[in-house]
């Protein structure tokens, strides 16, 4: 039996399934990070540190629902702050107590946070951010570094998985792509020169702190301070996109660790209780775009469920439980458990795959140059990492009753235990033997 026949076996109804999906979405998924050959499990429920699919199978779950679980599946005071918000209704078409109450949350632990506005996804933070930025500078460039995740709308997509060149991707107006800077990762004399050069058109330098996806295209935490300190030298305002690491890395995320303030800062996962929302906040200058007394100058934003009670209950919920125990601390020390045990199994098994990440996470680097630096690597070594491969890697660990994300990647929660992460090792190994059992590594 081959890795794909043992596949297809387990999963059967996931199969059935994925054939329905199939013929109601396009390539029979709703997220292009969902995609997975011949297809991908799906699952019904999920509790703590496991999950089970459709088929019966329990998996212990290392993907972390993309960064959103640093509490696990299901935590028993997040699930009862959501199951009452709901039961009261979920749309009021108003203001509501438990809005007022989350953005008092975000604004009593992020220190740049002196107005705050809800949105419906991270997505629409950075979006809504780099148009306050806009309007407040009367600036219409935005620079970005090449690789760094600020959602999928027009302003963030050339040179994030593609498009390096500055280019237009698909379905993107060259007009944009002209009035967008991308500079390469680790760069400082490039990002510094950038920002000097173009001082008077930049309406913002946006950043990904730790870079792409948590890290996944690394990005030294040198940079990204530098960055900070030459956008502000500038005065040019500084947008922290801190979707994964706000909440993760600690209370008051990147800004807290490095001392720094940005003008704006974009929140959602952790900061929206693992439910869908996202967060904007920043100066009470630049934030006042979004008033009414700006008349003309007013900068538009509206959404159905910003804000909503019920994200707003789990966010709550989950902040409170973060602030009064030690969560991302926790968090922080089985990442780099998960790390030497990953990076153990590798060797037991006479694979030269190499292990990082930084925090929380974990990266998995297939035949990564013998005792290399990774800190040294081009971005093109990370961002081009093989596809087809990491996938069979996540097949494999499916195999053996562990999900991970299908770029190599996954997340440890403030509930993973040494269990978890003896188990994720031991999958590891196993599912190495399987890759060369059948010559793919």
């Amino acid at each position: 039996m081959t890795l794909l026949d043992d596949y297809l076996a387990k999963t059967t109804r996931s199969a059935a399934l994925a054939t329905q999906a199939a013929q109601v979405f396009v390539d029979g998924i709703t997220t292009d990070t969902r995609s997975f050959e011949p297809y991908g499990i799906a699952i019904t429920r999920g509790a703590g540190t496991r999950k089970w699919d459709v088929d019966g199978n329990e998996y212990r779950d290392f993907f972390g629902g993309h960064g959103s679980l640093m509490l696990g599946h299901c935590h028993p005071k997040v699930t009862s702050a959501i199951q009452k918000a709901a039961a009261r209704g979920v749309q009021f078409a108003a203001n509501t107590p438990e809005e007022v109450t989350w953005a008092a949350a975000i604004k009593s632990h992020v220190p740049s946070a002196e107005r705050v506005r809800f949105t419906g996804s991270g997505t629409e933070a950075t979006l809504l951010a780099i148009r306050i930025a806009r309007a407040f500078t009367g600036r219409a460039k935005i620079l970005r570094v090449r690789s760094h995740y600020h959602g999928w709308h027009d302003f963030a997509v050339s040179g994030y998985a593609s498009h390096h060149d500055g280019s237009p991707a698909p379905g993107i107006l060259a007009e944009i792509t002209r009035n967008t800077i991308l500079v390469a990762p680790n760069d400082e004399s490039e990002i510094r020169a950038a920002i000097q050069a173009h001082a008077n058109e930049l309406a913002a330098v946006i950043l990904e702190p730790l870079g792409s996806h948590f890290g996944m295209v690394p990005t030294h935490n040198d940079f990204v301070i530098a960055a900070a300190q030459a956008a502000q030298a500038h005065n040019v305002p500084l947008i922290l996109d801190e979707i994964i690491t706000g909440f993760r890395l600690g209370l008051a995320g990147f800004q807290g660790l490095s001392d720094l303030k940005p003008d704006l800062t974009c929140l959602a996962k952790v900061a929206a209780g693992g439910l869908p929302g996202g967060v904007v906040c920043g100066s009470e200058q630049m934030m006042s775009v979004l008033s009414r007394t700006q008349a003309q100058n007013k900068v538009l934003h509206q959404g159905t469920f910003t804000g909503n009670p019920v994200t707003a209950s789990a966010a709550v919920a989950t902040i409170g439980e973060i602030a009064t125990t030690n969560a991302c601390a926790i968090a922080t020390a089985n990442g780099a458990k998960a790390r030497a045990r990953l990076d153990e199994a590798c060797r037991r098994v006479n694979v030269p795959w190499r292990v990082y990440g930084q925090y929380s996470s974990f990266h998995i680097l297939p035949d990564a140059p013998d005792g290399a630096d990774l800190s040294t690597l081009p971005m093109s070594l990370y961002a081009g990492r093989p596809v087809k491969l990491l996938q069979s890697l996540r097949m494999a660990m499916i195999l053996e009753s562990v999900d991970i994300a299908s770029r190599g990647s996954g997340f440890l929660s403030a509930i993973h235990d040494e269990v978890d992460i003896e188990e994720l090792g031991l999958a590891m190994e196993r599912a190495l033997l399987r890759l060369k059992a059948e010559n793919i590594v």
